[in-house]
């Protein structure tokens, strides 16, 4: 995808101006997350110019969620008694108008996580829906298929998997890949950023997510917002992988890249069309 194309862009102010609202608000994400990848998005958040907080203890969840901007349910390493930190966190949140991101890792791998994803999404007003396509699919009842935490890909039409499982959750829905599809059903939006580093490296699709709360906590329309962060995030990622010898060299400046990108740089080279 070029600016040159008959293709509708949105302007790259929009995702600059939502980039430069986080730095200056810098709000609270509250994160019950995967305990792999728990460090990579506390930085992940602090890089993009807001402040994390992972808590999960259930004593406390439901008071710390209330200081918050956003909150990101990521079930990559689920017990029992993090399903209900997730429920009571979720419930206050909902209760004061605070944005959820659901992440589903690796649903569709085993009951419990499918169980549990569809208990939250049943439970709690989800704001939005970020996964990877083969997570998306299985959501969808579309078809798709993981293996462990990794997508294996879906059977249909990637924007039509997505928005399928819009009209089905009632949610904006971010589904990463290649091209990474963001929808309300009623808008889609296909972000062009990124590089394929990214997939070979453990913990990009949890960091996407907290990503993109940093986002949703800013703004009220959910999806420009995802699609912004992903934007973002898939911008450093390219600027990353022209100075990186292998995945870990790429890790650290993935890092860099995001703190120091620039509302500018995301105004002139954010690839996101609206269809």
């Amino acid at each position: 995808m070029t600016r040159d194309s008959p293709a509708n862009f949105m302007d790259g102010a929009i995702p600059a101006g939502l980039l430069a609202t986080v730095r200056s608000k810098r709000p609270l994400i509250h994160h019950i997350t995967n305990g792999v990848t728990i460090n990579d998005c506390a930085n992940i958040t602090i890089c993009t110019g807001a402040a994390p907080v992972m808590a999960e203890a259930p004593e406390e969840v439901a008071e710390m969620v209330a200081a918050a901007g956003a909150l990101v349910l990521n079930i990559g390493t689920l017990s029992a008694t993090q399903v209900e930190a997730m429920l009571a966190a979720g419930r206050r949140a909902n209760e004061l108008g605070i944005p959820v991101v659901l992440d589903p890792v690796g649903v569709g791998a085993t009951r419990f996580r499918t169980e549990t994803a569809q208990r939250i999404l049943d439970t709690l007003d989800v704001a939005v829906l970020k996964g990877n396509a083969g997570e998306i699919g299985v959501l969808a009842g579309t078809g798709g298929s993981v293996r462990g935490v990794d997508s294996g890909g879906i059977a249909g039409d990637p924007v039509e998997t997505a928005r399928e499982c819009a009209r089905l959750t009632g949610t904006v829905v971010s589904m990463t890949g290649a091209v990474d599809v963001v929808t309300d059903d009623r808008r889609v939006f296909l972000v062009g950023n990124g590089n394929p580093a990214m997939d070979r490296l453990s913990g990009t699709g949890c960091m996407a997510s907290s990503v993109t709360a940093a986002f949703v906590a800013v703004a009220d329309d959910y999806a420009v917002a995802s699609a912004a962060a992903l934007a973002a995030l898939g911008r450093a990622g390219e600027r990353a992988a022209l100075e990186a010898r292998g995945p870990y060299s790429f890790r650290t400046a993935l890092f860099d890249e995001l703190a120091g990108l620039t509302p500018d740089d995301l105004t002139g080279h954010a690839r996101i069309e609206e269809r």
